[in-house]
């Protein structure tokens, strides 16, 4: 586990890289609880949190999706509860963070490496790189996905990536909101770099707050959206710590 799930610190910037090449970067339940242990640890003193992965694929998806299970009848609900409670506290994680985390996707995202991949707060894309839901085609209701998709994505892409199953590309997957910057392939290690380094130069405490209030305003009515923005900014920018 230790050397499919690396960490990197550079400073007060934390990067996550799952090397998992050869099998896509499925992640397996072992994986991701490991995951989600060290964002947890570490985001609350991280200015920002790197996820990616190595080689070709972002990742296709859980490890045990499309590979069929044991025999015998299906397992108590009670009993699954855990093990569905393994990803959505992956996704709890991220959304959590109080440091912002940006995912880099350099190709095929399907399934968990799609919900992973929209759940970065900033999501930068290879050209290259795609994205599916394929849960149905497995006899699988993707609520679990589509929890990550709910804030992310307007109601009718959510619904179109379900039913219909298809892979799309990363255009069409900037316009539903998944990805917020698309480059070049060759690109891609320059324009996190370039996005790194600007976040670095920005107080970090204004860094973490554009998450808190980004987070905590969605889906208040205007007028508490509108109070809590007036709040944050007078607390913030009047920080010693904006002039540090």
């Amino acid at each position: 586990m230790a050397d499919i799930l690396q960490q990197h610190t550079d400073g007060d910037v934390v990067t996550f890289t799952i090397d998992n090449a050869g099998d896509g970067n499925r992640l397996s339940d072992e994986v991701v609880i490991d995951l989600t242990r060290r964002v947890n640890e570490v985001s609350g003193d991280a200015r920002a949190i790197i996820f990616r992965t190595a080689g070709d694929d972002f990742c296709l998806g859980r490890a045990t999706m499309g590979r069929g299970g044991r025999g015998g009848p299906p397992p108590e609900a009670l009993d699954m509860k855990g093990g569905f409670d393994v990803v959505f506290d992956a996704y709890a994680a991220f959304r959590d963070s109080p440091a912002p985390v940006v995912c880099v996707v350099q190709g095929g995202a399907y399934g968990l490496g799609c919900a992973l991949a929209a759940l970065g707060d900033i999501t930068i894309a290879s050209d290259r790189a795609d994205f599916q839901v394929p849960e149905m085609q497995h006899n699988i209701m993707p609520t679990m996905v589509m929890s990550a998709l709910i804030d992310r994505l307007p109601r009718k892409a959510s619904m179109y990536l379900t039913y219909s199953t298809d892979k799309i590309d990363a255009a069409t997957a900037q316009a539903f909101g998944i990805v917020q910057k698309i480059v070049p392939h060759a690109e891609l290690d320059d324009a996190l770099d370039a996005l790194i380094a600007q976040m670095k130069s920005e107080p970090v405490v204004a860094v973490r707050a554009v998450k808190e209030f980004a987070s905590n305003a969605h889906g208040r009515d205007m007028a508490s959206a509108v109070a809590f923005a007036k709040n944050i900014h007078a607390v913030i920018n009047s920080s010693s710590k904006m002039r540090e």
